[in-house]
């Protein structure tokens, strides 16, 4: 994700030399040098004279990261930098509290085709954060797609569930298709052409109309027809609950995450 942000800023004209990367692993770092021709440093401490401070770590590794910037900010005088967070499932109250509190902190949900820069990103900022510096964070995530502000953290537990973990609900279900496409007599080759091409399709038309999914559902539903079928399988197989029941799940795990995650 942080290659994917990088490479997503600098398409957006942001220069190279603005942007400074802390990484542990030294052959990482080189591949990121040598590919976006960026400043590099292996101390996460370098990282304090940035004016903003994305923390893309794993979430189990976001403690230490923190605590670590928390010993430095704990001396210096004088620290306004903005952290952006797209750790999973962290609390920003937790990371105020590691980095030795009174920081603002903008937490984000992406999700993976931010790699292709076209993601969706949930975003929520604590108390602290200047209209500035919102700005900032939003222009940011915005190298790598489209960006929605909550007013409640906990409301990024639903932005996990509906579009952090939402890929891999479609892959799921373009899992299926092909599946069912090979069953019914396709090749394999065949039936995942379709399958992606009709997949591409249907979100191209849902995000570039003005109908919403169900107006177009219904436009393509004709009574009495093939479609109409399918649909109705789909109803007496409860879908609509199936669908609310995993989302209630990816939600409920997420809550549970962030608690196990913020524990000392």
């Amino acid at each position: 994700m942080a290659g994917s942000l990088i490479g997503g800023l600098i398409n957006a004209g942001y220069s190279a030399a603005s942007i400074m990367v802390s990484e542990p692993d030294e052959t990482r770092l080189q591949t990121l040098k040598d590919d976006f021709k960026v400043r590099v440093s292996l101390d996460n401490n370098d990282t304090l004279d940035c004016e903003i401070i994305i923390l893309s770590v794993k979430p189990q590794l976001l403690k230490t990261v923190c605590l670590q910037l928390g010993q430095q900010l704990e001396h210096s005088k004088i620290n306004n930098s903005l952290f952006i967070s797209i750790a999973a499932g962290v609390k920003s109250t937790d990371i105020n509290r590691w980095l030795n509190n009174n920081q603002p902190i903008v937490r984000c949900m992406p999700n993976t085709p931010a790699l292709l820069q076209c993601g969706a990103t949930g975003l929520f900022a604590n108390e602290l954060v200047t209209d500035r510096q919102k700005q900032q964070a939003e222009k940011i995530m915005q190298a790598v797609g489209i960006t929605i502000w909550v007013d409640n953290e906990d409301q990024l537990n639903a932005v996990t569930a509906v579009s952090g973990s939402g890929p891999a609900y479609f892959f799921l279900m373009m899992e299926a298709m092909q599946q069912a496409g090979e069953k019914l007599g396709l090749t394999a080759d065949v039936t995942q052409q379709l399958v992606l091409q009709t997949a591409l399709g249907a979100a191209r038309m849902a995000t570039e109309s003005d109908n919403s999914p169900a107006e177009l559902r219904q436009k393509v539903t004709s009574k009495g027809g093939t479609t109409e079928q399918a649909i109705l399988s789909f109803q007496a197989a409860n879908y609509q609950q199936i669908v609310l029941d995993a989302l209630s799940a990816a939600h409920n795990r997420s809550i549970s995450l962030a608690e196990e995650l913020g524990s000392d």
